[in-house]
Parts: structure tokens; sequence; C-alpha cells
């Protein structure tokens, strides 16, 4: 089960539509499995990812000043720490599928906040966490840090147009060893409300989709993308 904290701010409604923009193959491992993949914080693309603004940093380093294990802590924390992302939207983002999809055989995940809280599994022996990200501006701003998990929930400005929710599981207090990732336990009827189809794809691709996901078994509503409705003139 996902752990409630006041310092965590999420939408309000439940109903909140989130998204999650992939490939084809990382869509079948997903069903296949029945088990989310979650990245390793520090593998990201971004290097803040998991570390301080510069005014905590300032106050960590002269905390650290008589106990450098103190600062050491907090950098081999960003290798148990592991994200799975979601986007916050009403509507798809054209942005996001051409950030997120490799080629036209990508697909959307369609979900809520609800759904993402009923689908993580309680069963799991290492903390998690759902919150939505605040973007800050790291030379200026303040990063709290009375709680491990507070630098995975803040990130730069420039990532704004993320609009982020992030899943995240510590795994600092088990013996597990963290490669590049770790797939966790998930109910996949909680978790996918529909699936869209990129909207670039070949019609052989979507049939193919849907054979695939009726073939293993799940009963998913599958659209294909908004953006690839007719003009009216």
């Amino acid at each position: 089960m996902y752990i409630i904290n006041d310092n965590i701010k999420l939408p309000e409604n439940p109903d909140t539509i989130v998204w999650k923009y992939l490939d084809l193959s990382k869509f079948l491992d997903l069903l296949l499995s029945k088990q989310l993949f979650m990245s390793r914080s520090d593998k990201f693309e971004d290097q803040y990812e998991g570390t301080f603004s510069e005014p905590t940093y300032e106050e960590i380093k002269k905390l650290s000043e008589n106990n450098p294990e103190f600062l050491a802590y907090y950098k081999s924390h960003r290798e148990k720490v592991l994200v799975s992302s979601w986007h916050i939207n009403e509507y798809e983002s054209y942005a996001m599928w051409q950030i997120f999809t490799q080629n036209s055989e990508g697909l959307a995940i369609q979900s809520t906040i609800g759904r993402l809280q009923e689908a993580l599994v309680p069963e799991q022996n290492f903390k998690q966490y759902i919150g939505e990200v605040n973007y800050i501006d790291y030379k200026k701003e303040y990063i709290p840090f009375d709680n491990m998990f507070f630098p995975f929930m803040f990130k730069r400005k420039s990532f704004q147009y993320e609009r982020e929710v992030r899943i995240i599981s510590d795994v600092s207090d088990t013996d597990l060893k963290i490669n590049d990732g770790l797939k966790i336990d998930v109910d996949i009827n909680q978790l996918i409300e529909k699936i869209y189809i990129h909207p670039k794809s070949e019609n052989w691709y979507k049939k193919l989709v849907i054979e695939l996901v009726s073939k293993l078994g799940f009963d998913i509503e599958i659209e294909k993308s908004d953006l690839e409705s007719d003009i009216l003139i």
C-alpha cells in the first residue's frame, strides 16, 4: 500500500486523469509480467534527479562538516529510490507522444490518480508513495530534507511541461540489489482505464494491439488517438 504523507501534494479529485506514454515492447512487458517497471532515480537523464537545490545543499553541507557520512548517505540513497512517472492532463499531449514514443508504434495508458492508488499491491516489503512533482528554481528555492523522499518530489522549472505525478518506491530498508530498476506488482485492471494508439500508426498495428490485449486475457478499452480525428472541412 502506498503511504500518505501530509507533505506530499496530490490533486484532490481521485478522477484526475493521468497518462503514461510508452513503446509496445514496454507495454507488453507490463501486461505479461503484471508488474510496473520502476527506474532507479540516479539513472534518469536529468542529472539533478533526487538532488537538492542550492540553498538546501548549503545547509546540508554545514551539517556535514563534522559528519561526512551524512552527505554521503544522501548521495547513495538515490540508488535505492525508484520512480514511475505519469503525466497529468485531461487530454492527450502531442508533446508527450513525441518525447516518450520512439516511433509510430507507441501507446498511451490512460489512468486516474485513484486508479494508481488502488493498483499498488500492499504486500510489498518496502515503502511506496504517490505524489505530484513540485517545479522550483534550484538556485533560489529550498527543498526540505526532514524526509528522505523529498528530493524526489522536486524538479527544475525547465521540466514544468511534464506535469508529473510519481509513484516512488524506497527500498533502502531492504537487501534488494538494484541495477537499472525494479518491477513492482500492480493490479493491471485497476492501473489501466483505457489504451490509446499512436496517432500516426497504421491500421494493422491497431488491430495487432487489440488482438494481443485480448489474447492476454484483458478486457481493456482501446481507443484511437483523438489527434487522429478527421478534419471537418
